[in-house]
């Protein structure tokens, strides 16, 4: 496994991370004892950095049940409060999350997303409250931009957070603009999510592809029968790029979001423990100029459909 550090005074963390969106449901039910060997599989195969939120359905709880048995201390933790930022919602929110997760720590506590409806200043005394009690050894937020930042890096002088978790992929590059160079400016360490464009950019759907009632997917307009079709003709082309490289088009994208150095963390998703195998061949991945000219140019041809928050 490749290690990157997370921001200028964070600790060193593996390159690829599982996002337990997945898991916990979001895309489709997933059999719990499979959860928990997905989570296992993880850890014994360097993908330690587990990454959930309170919003992320029963990802907390099948966690807490996969990080007993020496599990917990060979993981890096990381979960978010996703609904109230008052100082007593965060602190409520923390408790449940550590009672789900059976632990008394975590290892990173963020922000979900910004909201404005709460002081950026109360919010992030708060976490840095509980950074000073051992409830989490580091802070960060999440789908912040750069303006939102900067408001957060002044709140009540508070120096720095460690971390910012973002939407990046080959179809999601707004971040590149603003985001990216800020958080290398501040020392920010970023942790990517969606790598994979929801399964865009897995190489496995047709454009006749059906998704259940119970997967958001169903109600994304990307994945609605025109834009998928769309889709699918623009992987196909990525795929034949990255066979060239003997590789599939799932490490072709984490190679490609890797290849920025301010990403600490690429994240994935996983519903089985097979999953865990095919992320670890991008490790050793590089991609050239050339390459990257040719997967921009076929970029150039997929839909032009923003993605739902």
């Amino acid at each position: 496994m490749e290690y990157r550090r997370l921001g200028k005074n964070g600790p060193k963390v593996p390159v690829i991370g599982l996002g337990t969106w997945t898991l916990g449901g979001g895309m489709g039910r997933v059999d719990e004892k499979t959860a928990v060997d997905t989570i296992h599989a993880a850890i014994e195969n360097g993908i330690t950095l587990i990454d959930t939120a309170e919003a992320y359905l029963e990802s907390e709880n099948i966690i807490g049940k996969a990080i007993g048995g020496g599990y917990r201390n060979r993981c890096f933790l990381a979960t978010k409060v996703s609904g109230d930022f008052s100082r007593k919602g965060i602190r409520s929110a923390v408790e449940r999350s550590l009672s789900a997760l059976k632990t008394d720590w975590v290892d990173l506590y963020q922000l979900h997303r910004w909201k404005p409806e709460y002081p950026i200043e109360e919010s992030m005394e708060t976490l840095r409250e509980l950074q000073k009690e051992g409830k989490t050894r580091f802070i960060g937020v999440s789908n912040f931009n750069a303006q939102q930042m900067s408001q957060a890096l002044k709140a009540l002088d508070i120096a720095y957070f460690d971390s910012n978790q973002l939407c990046y992929n080959m179809y999601d590059r707004e971040i590149e603009a603003e985001e990216i160079p800020f958080c290398r400016e501040h020392g920010i360490g970023i942790l990517s999510h969606s790598t994979l464009a929801k399964g865009l950019l897995a190489g496995k759907y047709t454009e006749s592809t059906a998704f259940g009632a119970d997967d958001e997917r169903s109600e994304f307009y990307r994945f609605k029968k025109e834009n998928l079709k769309g889709y699918v003709k623009t992987a196909e082309k990525l795929q034949a790029v990255a066979a060239d490289k003997s590789l599939n088009l799932i490490q072709l994208s984490l190679a490609w979001a890797l290849r920025k150095a301010e990403v600490s963390c690429s994240l994935v998703g996983a519903k089985k423990p097979e999953h865990i195998l095919t992320y670890l061949g991008a490790l050793d991945a590089s991609i050239s100029k050339e390459e990257l000219k040719l997967i921009d140019d076929i970029l150039t041809e997929a839909p032009k459909v923003k993605r739902e928050k």
